[in-house]
């Protein structure tokens, strides 16, 4: 049985318990599947599963997390070691196939840029599009509208179609929208290496400032400079699992250490 994400309303003492709980999950992804025309094709089919697990994928294997409230975590690794697909699930794009995810709170996830955006609609529009998508009324956008704009730096642009902005033009304004909201979890995968270096120290002291009003975030980055200043602790997955889990600069350290040798 599949355990589906759990999103929970914030109790009234919400403080005292992790904003994001993660047990023993798993993930399992089919690579591929072929079309069934017959019995004898699914006899077959069923015969050939047997001899060979080929076909399937774990991206994720029994990974345990714990977040606090105002808390940055850190997830580095290799290129498919399951960074991204961890935060797909927490976002409830992905299901669990074995264990459990619990969210106490409401969650903005930066995920994939331009998700939650159509290129066709202006950025104005984008903003109204988006922010209803995290939950926000016409009303409450209106008031924050203004100051989006003038934090994604788009205010010459913000009634040009988002196909033609460029990629960190698009990166600026999905934080700028998904940060303004403050939610109780923001997800946020590898944003950082699209923008210019003033609008990333922006991003950084935001984050900053986050911390201090209880927001928890989980980053994800192949800059393991930005990992050891802004995150407290780090998690490195390795072919997707957890290799190691700690204080930020150990968990760095280890993980440079790993990929110097496996360069060498």
């Amino acid at each position: 049985m599949i355990d589906a994400p759990q999103v929970l309303t914030p109790p009234a003492h919400r403080e005292r318990l992790p904003v994001l709980e993660i047990e023993d999950l798993s993930v399992r992804l089919l690579l591929h599947r072929e079309r069934i025309r017959s019995i004898r094709d699914y006899a077959i089919r069923t015969l050939k599963r047997r001899r060979d697990k080929q076909d399937e994928f774990w991206p994720l294997r029994e990974v345990s997390v714990t977040v606090n409230s105002g808390e940055i975590l850190g997830i580095i690794g290799a290129n498919g070691a399951g960074k991204s697909t961890l935060l797909k699930v927490i976002a409830g794009i992905i299901p669990p196939s074995l264990g459990s995810v619990v969210v106490r709170g409401r969650i903005a996830p930066l995920i994939e840029l331009g998700a939650g955006f159509d290129s066709f609609l202006t950025g104005r529009e984008n903003i109204f599009l988006y922010g209803s998508l995290l939950g926000f009324s016409q009303k409450e956008l209106e008031k924050r509208f203004d100051r989006i704009v003038r934090f994604a730096e788009l205010d010459e642009f913000i009634d040009v179609p988002l196909m033609n902005y460029s990629v960190g033009m698009t990166a600026r304004l999905g934080f700028a929208i998904a940060t303004d909201v403050k939610p109780d979890l923001l997800l946020i995968d590898e944003l950082f290496s699209v923008g210019d270096a003033a609008f990333k120290k922006k991003c950084e002291e935001r984050m900053e400032s986050f911390k201090a009003k209880g927001v928890t975030i989980v980053l994800v980055s192949h800059d393991l400079k930005l990992i050891g200043s802004t995150c407290r602790k780090v998690v490195w997955l390795h072919h997707g699992r957890i290799a190691a889990a700690g204080p930020a600069d150990q968990a760095v350290v280890e993980y440079q250490k790993f990929s110097a040798s496996s360069s060498v």
